[in-house]
């Protein structure tokens, strides 16, 4: 009984991840042909290049700071659906969707300052922020599209359906990528068409996602009143989360800005085999955070209903996974590595001086994937106060002051130790306060029976 169990839980698993995974995957896809378009342009290539870096990365702040919205809303939505309550999880979207909208619409109102502020910061040339401007103009109509799609993902996330999402990501990654092409080679509007790809694809997807949920789930898109939506209560519960969670993200950014700024002071070939480096962590995080989001899921699946046993053997299997993948990728990273980067770079300066630091990408795997776990695992619970204050403990009170002993003597090993202690502090806290964050809350709601 029990090994059918476990099966089972790991088919569980294996159902949420895979397709997260697999939606993961379609994102740096999309930068790659950002990036291949622009740079094969016949004239003035590298300043539409960098005009799209320089918009993207304002872009990527901005969602990756509001990234609550999905991150909140599949904790409740699973909770809602391991308990049941049918009528919870057709307020829970609706009032993330009211959300959505609000800070959308925020965005586009306060567009001209954001975007001021966002160039000032980046300091690019006048001729790249100029081109950087258009894009930006033409692309934040896009944050209604956008911001809802984080609250449909999270929704069909928490109602343990990972395949939904899947499709979107690839239909609207698909159509940005075929509508760059065309607007770009055949109506030539250079990083004007990227933008507007963008925008048409996102609202393609939010399409999809009002077509999914009309399909799949009619039931729950019934009309719910306000005065029950814009309910005190509700509303205080689910900006204190997404709160918590906005706050750990900022804190999440600023470490990783806080990298990156490190490098560039010690040289722009330090920068370039830094930033070489960092895309083979990156490209592990899309598979770390599959495991991540099943956890979202499964976690509030159990909390919802009331089973302490379940909670203790999903987080038991997802560890199993997590470390399994993490061990995997630093074997091929260890015997692959310095073929892969070849890859990315024919510069044989870059190539040589990133041999000397490639043992840290190969670690950074095994030190890091117990964090992205236990992240999905607390959201899944909404247990996103002690998250935030992991997240402080980690970032302010170890990443900071380890950085700075340990720089002035070790220059760019010092800068990644850092980074790596950074990632085991976030792991190991939130493992030691598991207990009383995880499990000792379920212990007080539910009956002995539910154990």
């Amino acid at each position: 009984m029990a090994s059918q169990s476990s099966i089972s839980l790991n088919r569980n698993i294996l159902r949420l991840a895979v397709p997260n995974i697999i939606s993961n995957l379609t994102v740096p896809l999309l930068g790659m042909a950002d990036f291949a378009l622009m740079g094969h342009l016949k004239t003035d290539s590298v300043v539409y290049v960098g005009a799209v870096a320089l918009g993207t990365t304002i872009f990527n702040v901005l969602y990756m700071s509001l990234g609550f919205l999905r991150m909140g809303t599949s904790g409740f939505t699973a909770q809602s659906f391991g308990a049941k309550d049918d009528k919870a999880l057709g307020l829970g979207l609706q009032r993330s969707l009211l959300v959505a909208m609000l800070l959308a619409f925020s965005l586009i109102l306060l567009q001209y300052p954001i975007q001021w502020a966002a160039f000032k910061l980046l300091d690019g040339s006048p001729q790249v922020t100029s081109i950087a401007r258009q894009y930006f103009y033409i692309r934040i109509y896009a944050a209604p599209a956008t911001l809802a799609l984080y609250s449909f993902y999270g929704w069909f996330l928490g109602m343990q359906n990972a395949r939904i999402p899947m499709a979107i990501a690839i239909v609207v990654n698909s159509i940005n990528i075929g509508l760059n092409f065309l607007f770009v080679y055949a109506f030539h509007m250079h990083s004007n068409g990227v933008a507007l790809a963008s925008v048409i694809a996102q609202y393609t997807g939010l399409l999809m996602a009002v077509w999914f949920l009309l399909k799949k789930y009619k039931a729950f898109a019934r009309r719910i009143a306000l005065k029950i939506l814009l309910k005190k209560e509700g509303l205080m519960i689910f900006f204190k989360v997404n709160g918590d969670i906005f706050i750990r993200t900022l804190l999440l950014i600023f470490v990783l800005t806080f990298f990156t700024s490190r490098s560039a002071r010690l040289g722009n070939n330090i920068l370039a085999v830094n930033t070489l480096l960092f895309q083979f962590f990156f490209f592990f995080s899309y598979f770390a955070d599959g495991f991540a989001f099943a956890g979202e899921a499964l976690a509030g699946k159990a909390k919802g209903s009331g089973s302490l046993l379940l909670l203790k053997s999903t987080v038991n299997r997802l560890f199993i996974w997590g470390f399994g993948i993490a061990l995997l990728t630093s074997i091929i990273y260890l015997l692959g590595l310095k073929y892969f980067m070849h890859i990315l770079t024919d510069n044989a300066d870059i190539l040589n001086l990133a041999k000397e630091y490639f043992w840290w990408v190969v670690l950074l795997p095994l030190t890091g994937i117990a964090a992205f776990i236990w992240d999905g695992i607390y959201v899944g619970v909404t247990a996103s106060k002690t998250m935030r204050n992991t997240m402080i403990l980690s970032a302010v009170f170890v990443f900071l002051p380890a950085f700075y002993l340990l720089f002035p003597y070790l220059g760019n090993n010092g800068l990644w130790l850092a980074l790596h202690i950074f990632m085991i502090s976030r792991g190991l806290s939130m493992w030691i306060i598991a207990r009383q964050a995880v499990y000792k809350p379920l212990m007080r709601q539910i009956p002995k029976s539910g154990r």
